[in-house]
């Protein structure tokens, strides 16, 4: 097994980040940063340090479901977060393009290296194994805010060059779960099988 690093993030969408007429902006509001994840084979859902519920839109179960199949739970990775500001600024913070679990790496981790999927352990023992890891392709609202061209409705060149750059898992993974509700906490190690 190798460490890829550390989860240092959890968070849940309650609504799309696409918003607007035609879910044409992106708005990364609807973000919440949770104390604790539960993962079912549905998605994710998000605990306050309180230990109040908070859905996932990607979750099959949630009223407004944006759940795809493969998009139950979503993997960032810091260093692809350094790439993205490295390219177009400090406003792409940590986070903000929605992913469940943010994990700290120092290196950009590929598709290639996640075909067997990902485990979480918590102290040396083995939490769950998240599976069938596709890769989160970037959307044309996400795109024109990484710009910092949010409303511009125009596929432009630069928004074509910011949609190529950020695809191949730049913006980030999904990934599935078979198993029974596991929940997971900022700590956890994140591994390759």
């Amino acid at each position: 097994m190798q460490d890829l690093g550390t989860i240092v993030g959890l968070q849940v969408q309650i609504s799309s980040l696409k918003v607007g007429e035609h879910g044409r902006r992106y708005d990364p509001g609807p973000l919440r940063p949770v104390a604790a994840l539960t993962v079912d084979d549905g998605g994710a859902t998000g605990w306050t340090a309180e230990g109040a519920r908070v859905a996932d839109v990607h979750h099959r179960d949630h009223p407004d479901t944006k759940y795809r199949g493969e998009n139950g739970i979503s993997v960032g990775f810091t260093a692809h977060y350094a790439t993205m500001r490295a390219r177009f600024g400090a406003h792409l913070v940590d986070g903000i393009a929605g992913e469940n679990l943010l994990v700290s790496s120092s290196r950009m981790i590929e598709l290639g290296e996640l075909s067997h999927g990902l485990l979480i352990s918590r102290d040396g023992t083995l939490v769950l194994r998240l599976r069938e890891t596709v890769v989160a392709e970037p959307c044309l609202p996400f795109s024109r805010y990484a710009l910092g061209d949010a409303d511009d409705p125009r596929p432009e060149d630069s928004v074509k060059a910011a949609l190529t750059f950020l695809r191949e898992g730049c913006r980030g993974y999904y990934a599935s779960y078979l198993g029974p509700p596991t929940t997971i906490r900022v700590g956890d190690e994140i591994l390759l099988p």
